[in-house]
């Protein structure tokens, strides 16, 4: 019974373009008592796996969180099985504004403590006493009301590439961070304001807007459906956009466009930019602004050290990774002395630029794969690899990638290889090859060639 991915990103990439099929990416949340997150996790997987549901999904105690992709064909039926549980019948599904078949390429459901890392003991305070939701034309009367305090509860680098006008963009990390802060900021105005929240999806102002009432804040609101919904209904009714620039999102798309408003800067030169990308050194994996030409220049990376990095041989990648805590650098989200023109906290709404065409999203995952063969053997010992060449030729000089569940992706270029046990440049399907690596393979793993 299988209740976990087993396919790398590259080859879900792959299963993709080959179906053929245009994929919905939707998000949705709910609160609910689920007395067996575990058992709760397994019978969503089974469920989903079948119908191609590919995402990011959280399950907890207090319910579920859900980030996910699946082919238009099958949304009806998804639907269905999701509304067989009582506490999601009738939920509202956020379509994603912009689609993409690679905004998600694994089904990863996950059991936390919360769907939400926000840092509050719930026991403390009534969750289910929430502010009043507001559809978009209430939001943006109440935008208009000089009596109302609007308030990003998301973090700084998903409010630097987009955010309402005028609202308060708090220079966090974290959802957790922001609580106290706008407590603490707000305090003067807990009787006489109206305190206007919104976040992505919804998610966040549904805890926050509980916790800040309990604070003794008397007028509290929050967004219906937060930014996502909110633009639905903009384009539905044909309203004013109140929001600027890009929404930021947590799949491969890194963001979504809401108005053509570029008002961030790319962290390497300063030009006008709002495409997110994470540094190519895996031992950085930094999530920063990079306009194209820069992209090009550093090879997606976020600093030279990094560039540098990147050009080693595999093994000595390998090695310098080897028990490295990198979590830090990747949840600062692009807080780096590298970064010189990152900004946050205070943000303008004037427009820097006006966006012009698309970019291909996450060059890694565009890039061309050609799956030619699979592991068969580790020598331990002598750390080397077996493979079997099922198709393709392959020669010295050509990049490889291999993948697996616990392998990942490594990609490099081949400079030695034993064909069928001589030392030798070409090999052709059915050959035997044996490469030396500084990783160990397992019989599950793929061998794909790729393609510039």
């Amino acid at each position: 019974m299988q209740l976990y991915n087993t396919l790398s990103a590259e080859e879900r990439a792959g299963l993709i373009d080959e179906a053929g099929k245009q994929r919905l990416t939707l998000s949705f949340y709910a609160y609910a008592k689920i007395e067996d997150p575990e058992s709760f996790r397994n019978a969503l997987f089974l469920a989903w796996n079948p119908l191609e549901v590919l995402g990011r999904i959280y399950v907890a105690k207090e319910g579920i969180n859900a980030q996910l992709s699946l082919p238009a064909d099958n949304f009806y039926e998804f639907k269905k099985v999701i509304e067989e549980y009582d506490f999601m019948r009738g939920i509202r599904l956020n379509i994603a504004v912009e689609h993409d078949d690679h905004s998600f390429l694994k089904l990863t459901i996950k059991v936390r403590n919360k769907i939400v890392a926000d840092g509050l003991n719930d026991e403390n305070f009534d969750v289910t006493n929430i502010g009043i939701h507001l559809k978009a034309e209430e939001f943006n009367s109440f935008l208009n009301d000089p009596n109302t305090i609007v308030v990003d509860m998301r973090n700084h680098y998903e409010s630097e590439i987009g955010h309402f006008k005028g609202a308060i963009t708090p220079d966090v990390d974290t959802f957790r961070e922001s609580l106290p802060i706008i407590e603490t900021q707000l305090a003067a105005h807990k009787e006489n304001k109206n305190l206007l929240m919104y976040c992505t999806g919804g998610i966040r102002c549904e805890k926050a807007s509980a916790f800040f009432k309990h604070k003794g804040f008397k007028n509290v609101y929050q967004l219906e459906g937060g930014i996502i919904e909110y633009t639905r209904q903009i384009n539905a009714e044909k309203l004013e956009t109140k929001f600027i620039g890009k929404n930021f999102v947590f799949d491969h798309r890194l963001g979504e466009r809401i108005t053509d408003d570029i008002i961030s800067q790319c962290h390497q030169c300063g030009k006008p930019c709002d495409n997110h990308t994470n540094c190519a050194n895996d031992a950085c994996h930094l999530l920063f602004l990079q306009c194209d030409e820069c992209s090009d220049a550093m090879e997606d990376c976020c600093s030279s050290e990094c560039l540098e990095i990147i050009k080693l041989p595999l093994a000595d990648q390998i090695k310098l990774r080897k028990g490295l805590d990198k979590g830090n650098m990747i949840f600062k989200k692009g807080k780096s002395k590298d970064l010189k023109f990152k900004k946050s906290g205070d943000l303008p709404d004037a427009a820097l630029a006006v966006f012009k065409k698309p970019k291909t999203i996450r060059k890694r995952i565009s890039k061309k794969k050609v799956l030619i063969g699979k592991g068969e053997h580790y020598y331990t010992k002598s750390k080397i690899g077996l493979f079997v060449l099922d198709r393709n030729e392959l020669k010295i000089g050509d990049k490889i990638s291999i993948s697996g569940p616990t392998t990942g992706v490594q990609e490099f270029t081949l400079d030695q290889m034993y064909v069928n046990g001589k030392l030798a440049n070409i090999a052709n399907a059915g050959d035997k090859i044996t490469l030396s690596l500084p990783f160990r393979i397992r019989k599950s793993d793929k061998l794909f060639k790729v393609i510039q």
